[in-house]
C-alpha cells in the first residue's frame, strides 16, 4: 500500500499517526551532526503527486484507525504551495476523521511561502510543524553547516504563528560542544523567548557513526560535553527561558534525565530536578537505556 524508501523518521509524539512519505530524504543535508539521509538510497527527490494521492486513497480503506497524518521526510514543506494544498485536501476528502497533519519544516522552506498561503494550508488540517532549530547561536549554526542563523529560524517561527499552525521546537543539548556550551545555551533561550512556540523539546547529540564531520566544522574545537556539562548546559539554558505557555519535554530516549511540564509554570521544579541530578540524587537513564 505504501512504498516506502527506508530509514523514515518521525517524531516521538507522531508514534501513532499515518506516515506519508511526499519527499524522500532531506533538500538540504549538508548538517555536519546529522545521519539521517546519507544513505545511498536518500537522495533527496519529491515523490510523485499522483502515486502519493493514492496512496491516500487506499489509506482509506484502513478506516479511522489512525486520527494524525505526519508527512515525512526530512522536509515536507520544501514541496511548492500548490502541491502541498493538493496533498491536503486529499486527506481531508478520504481521511475526513484526520484531525491534525504534521510535517518536519526547515525554516528556509517557510522563507518562500506566504502567511496566506500558511494560513490556508492550516485551514486544510496542517496543524504542527516541527523545527529542528538546534542552536540559537550564530556561531555554533555556521559551525554546523545547519544554513540558519539566530534571525531566519525567528522569523520562520513568528511566520508559523501568524498562520495559526503550531510549531514543535528541538534544541540539541551538547551541540555547542565544551567551548561553546554556554553562548549556545543562552542564545538558544533567547530564540525561544522571542518565538515563544507551542512546544519546545531538548535532545542529547551523539554520534554513532562518528563525529568526524563536527570536528572539523568547529575546526577541531569540538569535544562532547560529560553528562555533568550538559546537565549544566541544559540549567543554563532552562534557567534563561521566559515563555508563558510552552509545552516542554527532554523526554527522547537521547536523554539522562526526562524531563516534563509547561513552562514557565513548570520552570523551578525543572530546576529542581536538574540541581538533583547534577547532585547525584536522582536516578537517571543509564547508557544501555539511551538511544536515537
Amino acid at each position: 500500500m505504501f512504498n516506502y524508501i527506508e530509514p523514515v523518521f518521525r517524531p516521538p509524539s507522531e508514534a501513532r499517526s499515518l506516515i506519508l512519505q511526499v519527499t524522500n530524504g532531506c533538500s538540504w543535508n549538508k548538517c555536519t551532526f546529522c545521519d539521517m539521509y546519507t544513505q545511498p538510497q536518500k537522495k533527496f527527490r519529491a515523490r510523485d503527486e499522483d502515486e502519493i494521492l493514492n496512496e491516500i486513497r487506499a489509506a482509506a480503506s484502513l478506516g479511522p484507525r489512525f486520527d494524525k497524518v505526519f508527512l515525512a521526510d526530512g522536509d515536507a514543506m520544501v514541496l511548492p504551495t500548490r502541491r502541498l494544498m493538493n496533498i491536503l485536501q486529499a486527506i481531508r476528502t478520504y481521511l475526513p476523521w484526520v484531525r491534525r497533519v504534521g510535517s518536519y519544516c526547515l525554516p528556509r522552506n517557510i522563507r518562500k511561502k506566504s502567511v496566506d498561503e500558511l494560513r490556508e494550508m492550516q485551514q486544510l488540517g496542517l496543524g504542527i510543524l516541527y523545527v529542528g532549530a538546534e542552536s540559537g547561536d550564530d556561531q555554533v549554526l555556521e559551525f554546523i553547516s545547519k544554513g540558519e542563523t539566530w534571525q531566519s529560524t525567528l522569523d520562520a517561527l513568528l511566520k508559523i504563528k501568524q498562520a495559526g499552525i503550531a510549531s514543535s521546537v528541538m534544541i540539541l543539548n551538547g551541540m555547542g560542544g565544551v567551548s561553546y556550551s554556554e553562548q549556545h545555551a543562552l542564545n538558544s533561550a533567547s530564540l525561544m523567548n522571542e518565538a515563544q512556540p507551542e512546544f519546545l523539546s531538548t535532545l542529547v547529540v551523539s554520534y554513532p557513526l562518528g563525529d568526524k564531520r563536527v570536528v572539523e566544522g568547529f575546526n577541531g574545537d569540538y569535544r562532547l560535553p560529560s553528562q555533568q556539562d550538559l546537565f549544566v548546559e541544559l540549567r543554563t539554558l532552562i534557567g534563561a527561558l521566559e515563555l508563558t505557555n510552552t509545552v516542554f519535554r527532554s523526554d527522547h530516549a537521547s536523554n539522562y534525565l526526562p524531563l516534563k511540564g509547561t513552562l514557565g509554570k513548570d520552570k523551578q521544579a525543572m530546576l529542581d530536578q536538574i540541581d538533583m541530578a547534577l547532585s547525584g540524587r536522582i536516578a537517571l537513564r543509564q547508557e544501555w537505556q539511551r538511544g536515537l
